[in-house]
């Protein structure tokens, strides 16, 4: 057994499951039309697990924070920024900022957790 099970705290799968169902919902968001009864619900799903990501990389830590919580505070604010573009029917600037989230917080972040010096990048590739 390699020792990266035993670094799968229980925050880390639960930012795990958060993110990767971040990135199923998102993409659905990205794919279906928009200013639907479903585009919003959706919405706040996804808004809710961006920003459960977003706060539960705070308790993953190794020596302190790091450059990668600095991003976590830049997608909380964005995720406001975001709803409020909605909310004032800004849909361009809405449009915009949460797929900037999408791919800066899910996709290229998430790309950066496959290298072999990171747990999910071990695990798979070890």
């Amino acid at each position: 057994m390699s020792n990266t099970a035993y670094q799968w705290t229980p925050i880390i799968i639960l930012h795990t499951l958060a993110a990767t169902s971040a990135v199923g919902v998102g993409a659905a968001l990205l794919l279906k039309r928009k200013g639907t009864f479903n585009h919003r619900l959706f919405g706040w799903i996804w808004v809710l697990l961006m920003a459960s990501v977003a706060l539960l990389s705070f308790g993953i830590q190794r020596n302190g924070f790091s450059w990668i919580h600095l991003l976590s505070i830049f997608t909380l604010v964005m995720l406001i920024v975001g709803v409020r573009n909605a909310r004032k029917h800004k849909v361009m600037q809405h449009g915009k900022t949460m797929k900037g989230i999408y791919l800066g917080a899910l996709v290229i972040t998430g790309l950066f957790t496959l290298l072999p010096t990171r747990l999910i990048g071990n695990a798979i590739f070890g």
